[in-house]
């Protein structure tokens, strides 16, 4: 997006101009990222307190708990500080970097969910192996992979978009800065970087859903194996939170990228971002922990800990 028509800021113009409708965007915005950091925080201190949280699987909530912390902070707070102030200016840099986080966040997502369904394929499919194959080191380099994925996967686009020219309009039709609307005001030829931007999703989305599915194919096929109703309701309940998560955010993606091109559906676009930034992360702690008796357990127990603290 290199500027090179004097342009050094851009301007967001958000999702309304209706004065009672911002007041009600920023109560909801500020609700919903309280909620998001409280709930994915206590998930975070819960895993690293609690001896019992300390399996495979936890390690990777506790990375995902922190991706969702860390996206959604990339996003709303510069919004709502527009709403709140006016301002909807952003400088080109500030535009860059939100751009380059955002899409780091969310790709890395999109891996670790990836290997989370791995993880529950081991857990259910393997027992027996479970702490051999997904020992602390594999764990490691599992997130680790995840983040070189995602850095791999949008380092191509975003480069390219540093050498974007704008000849004039610097108004960007979202309140983030996102790929699609700052193709639609550049006048360069954006043909290559839109089809290496949709190559880019649709490998990520491709490859993601791929393995979260074969993983559940195996898991399904296993446990309707099982003679016990009981044990094949316990072993479905370890999967159920995640796969409503999964479902979440692929079925919010889906729409992203239905069109192929950066100049179509905009303003469907803005609306399933607002879901992506500040409802998905507010709900996944909640999904995790209201069905997940090892997190209620742990969290009633930090409860009376310091409940038990405060009366000495």
């Amino acid at each position: 997006m290199k500027n090179q028509t004097a342009i050094t800021t851009f301007i967001l113009l958000g999702l309304t101009d209706d004065t009672q409708l911002q007041i009600l965007l920023f109560v909801f915005l500020f609700l919903s990222y309280m909620l998001s950091l409280s709930g994915n925080l206590t998930i975070i201190t819960l895993t690293l307190i609690d001896s019992h949280l300390k399996t495979p699987m936890y390690r990777f909530l506790q990375n995902f708990s922190f991706l969702e912390i860390s996206f959604t902070t990339a996003c709303v707070p510069r919004f709502m500080y527009s709403i709140s102030s006016g301002d909807k200016s952003i400088t080109y840099d500030a535009c860059v970097s939100q751009l380059l986080f955002t899409d780091l966040f969310a790709v890395t997502e999109f891996f670790l969910l990836a290997t989370m369904s791995y993880d529950r394929y081991v857990a259910i499919c393997k027992p027996l192996h479970y702490m051999t194959i997904m020992n602390n080191r594999i764990c490691k380099n599992f997130i680790l992979f995840c983040w070189v994925a995602a850095l791999i996967i949008i380092l191509p686009p975003i480069s390219l978009g540093l050498g974007l020219e704008f000849c004039g309009s610097n108004v960007i039709d979202h309140f983030c800065c996102d790929a699609s609307p700052i193709l639609r005001i550049s006048c360069s030829d954006t043909w290559l970087i839109e089809q290496m931007v949709i190559v880019c999703a649709v490998l990520t989305f491709i490859i993601t859903l791929m393995c979260v599915f074969l993983s559940y194919v195996y898991i399904i096929e296993t446990i309707l194996r099982i003679s016990s109703s009981q044990q094949r309701k316990k072993a479905f309940s370890t999967c159920s939170s995640h796969m409503i998560v999964v479902s979440i955010t692929y079925g919010s993606c889906i729409f992203i990228y239905v069109k192929p091109s950066a100049k179509d559906q905009v303003a469907i676009n803005k609306r399933i971002s607002l879901i992506i930034t500040s409802i998905s992360p507010m709900l996944n702690p909640f999904i995790y922990t209201l069905r997940n008796k090892q997190v209620k357990q742990a969290f009633n127990d930090s409860i009376k800990k310091i409940a038990f603290l405060s009366k000495m």
